[in-house]
């Protein structure tokens, strides 16, 4: 379980985050949402250590995160997998390779057993038998997919997902969604996932945090985000014509 309190973050002059606190619970897909410049992607870079906030406190299993020196971030650092909007794969190393890099550094793994987990992780993102293809060869689904199964080769506690869904079509970004929450439970990891996607939001959200304007402006769950009367995320949640018509929907259900 990650949980953080009165946060706050500026840069220069400029206030980013204001005294946001919040639970993210294990064994769930927990979404940060919002329109782009909100903070959401400040805060989740917080969490792990890549901004340093200016006050409040960051909870890995009670143990406070901005507290910790250097080896002490490092262990908790082991324990959270990154997919990176863009995959960041490495063009130059096969699948294989990309996921059992972080093995190769970060473990005493002997090569036989780094290659075993590429297996499993392969396995679980339905990418068996493809170790030998490199980035170059792979649809924007799949990078997505080798990214993720890079992400869980350490068996990491937390999954940090940035806009997952980000360049890929419908089809591509349901799997990618699916697969995320598949592997949150079966993993019984804490998932935090970052994202503006509605599609995501209604299919994988367990909790659901919406930051505007550097405030927690609210939280709750995929079923209550759609008959909320906080104006500015129903703004938000409705900004197509296409959830535009499942609100008319939902009201005249309600007369």
């Amino acid at each position: 379980m990650l949980e953080i309190k009165q946060i706050n973050k500026s840069f220069a002059s400029q206030q980013v985050l204001f005294d946001i606190s919040a639970r993210f619970e294990k064994g769930q897909v927990n979404l940060i949402i919002g329109q782009s410049g909100q903070g959401k992607s400040v805060l989740a870079k917080c969490l792990v250590g890549l901004h340093e906030v200016d006050s409040g406190e960051i909870l890995y299993n009670g143990e406070d995160f901005t507290k910790m020196n250097r080896n002490q971030r490092s262990e908790i650092r082991r324990d959270i997998g990154m997919l990176f909007q863009g995959a960041a794969l490495f063009d130059s190393l096969t699948v294989e390779e990309n996921i059992i890099f972080p093995l190769s550094m970060f473990t005493n793994m002997t090569k036989a057993e780094m290659l075993k987990r590429a297996d499993f992780c392969l396995e679980h993102v339905n990418l068996v038998g493809r170790n030998k293809l490199f980035p170059s060869e792979c649809s924007g689904g799949m990078q997505k997919r080798i990214g993720i199964a890079r992400a869980i080769a350490m068996n990491p506690k937390f999954l940090f997902c940035d806009e997952p869904n980000s360049g890929l079509d419908p089809e591509s970004a349901i799997l990618i969604d699916t697969l995320i929450k598949q592997l949150t439970y079966e993993l019984d990891m804490t998932t935090i996932v970052i994202t503006h996607d509605m599609n995501s939001v209604m299919e994988i959200g367990d909790n659901i945090m919406f930051i505007y304007k550097g405030q927690k402006w609210w939280e709750g769950s995929r079923q209550s985000i759609v008959t909320t009367d906080n104006e500015e995320i129903s703004n938000f949640v409705y900004a197509s014509n296409f959830m535009k018509e499942i609100r008319t929907s939902i009201e005249e259900k309600r007369r």
